[in-house]
């Protein structure tokens, strides 16, 4: 049964491709693939010109030594050449990365510079004879390092945080909050603080917590290079509390007594942090030398002190009536 089964297949294969219809679109596809395969020919043997990126990297390191920066890591090469060579470069692995010797190139000031010549130099031995070099940037690669020195450093954020409307920043936290900076001593006895990359916040109504990169500084490194910022935005509310008015500057025997002896003193905060205000964090006074000043029936209260976490605090009335006696 299975040779029938092959027998079949095998004659509605051989049906189907041996068709008059199928014979044409066969010939067609030959001469489709011969036609294409002289294109192919004709184009790799044609001189283009494609840039090539060589990744360079420094080695031999002293382990005294840490690499805080490097301006360029990469060499940018343009070679002309024939295609099926520029083929092997851009979808071979020929291109091997260059490995620049620390010590070669490191110099007492705590810097050292690569010239592109030396790198062209390491980079030819890379090559066929066919190739050949047009063009190559950077000019040269910098690099900076120290002796192991670090300090610790504050983060400090750079850009804009807006609350939305009916909202306000109520924390603004990033972690860690300060990071280590390596660098040569001088430079690094110049370094305050490191900086977050510019961003803006705007319109915040929930939470954001987001990653930030710190500005790099040349010659300098920084560990982390990233930080985490969180932004907790708060609701708005209205409120007050009863606070009791209190008597400053009274002279010794003497006693002021205010009608009402409490004020209402009207604010507005965050919905989360409204049940921790306390009456007592708020303070409301009379000043008896005020009073002796500009004597009259009615007594102003200020409004003197009040929590950190509230904003337009005010008290719902400005003067009260008084009896000042006599102990």
């Amino acid at each position: 049964m299975n040779e029938t089964i092959l027998q079949r297949a095998y004659r509605i294969a051989r049906n189907f491709f041996f068709s008059i219809a199928n014979k044409e679109f066969l010939i067609f596809l030959f001469f489709l693939l011969v036609s294409g395969t002289f294109w192919l020919v004709l184009s790799l043997n044609e001189t283009y010109e494609r840039e090539i990126k060589v990744p360079v990297q420094l080695v031999n390191v002293p382990k005294e030594n840490m690499i805080t920066s490097v301006s360029d890591s990469t060499l940018r090469v343009v070679i002309r050449d024939k295609g099926y060579a520029m083929a092997g470069y851009i979808y071979g692995d020929g291109i091997k990365r260059l490995r620049v010797d620390f010590k070669t190139y490191a110099k007492g000031n705590g810097r050292g510079s690569v010239p592109v010549g030396d790198l062209l130099k390491m980079f030819s031995q890379q090559l066929p004879s066919s190739s050949k070099v047009t063009s190559a940037k950077p000019e040269r690669i910098e690099f900076f390092f120290n002796d192991g020195s670090y300090k610790r450093v504050p983060v400090r954020f750079v850009g804009k945080v807006k609350a939305g409307q009916s909202y306000y920043i109520s924390k603004v936290t990033i972690h860690p909050d300060s990071v280590m900076v390596y660098a040569a001593d001088e430079l690094l006895d110049s370094i305050i603080y490191a900086s977050t990359e510019q961003r803006s916040f705007l319109n915040v109504t929930d939470t954001i917590t987001t990653d930030l990169r710190l500005r790099s500084v040349r010659g300098a490194k920084f560990v982390p290079s990233t930080v985490s910022m969180s932004v907790y935005p708060d609701m708005l509310t209205e409120e007050s509390v009863e606070v009791l008015i209190t008597a400053v500057n009274m002279p010794e025997g003497k006693v002021l007594r205010t009608f009402p002896q409490r004020v209402k003193v009207l604010f507005v905060t965050g919905a989360s942090v409204y049940r921790s205000i306390r009456p007592e964090q708020f303070s409301v006074e009379v000043d008896y030398n005020e009073l002796m000043e500009n004597p009259s029936e009615k007594c102003a209260i200020h409004l003197r002190a009040f929590p950190p976490n509230v904003r337009n605090a005010h008290t719902e009335i400005d003067q009260v009536d008084y009896l000042i006696e006599q102990q």
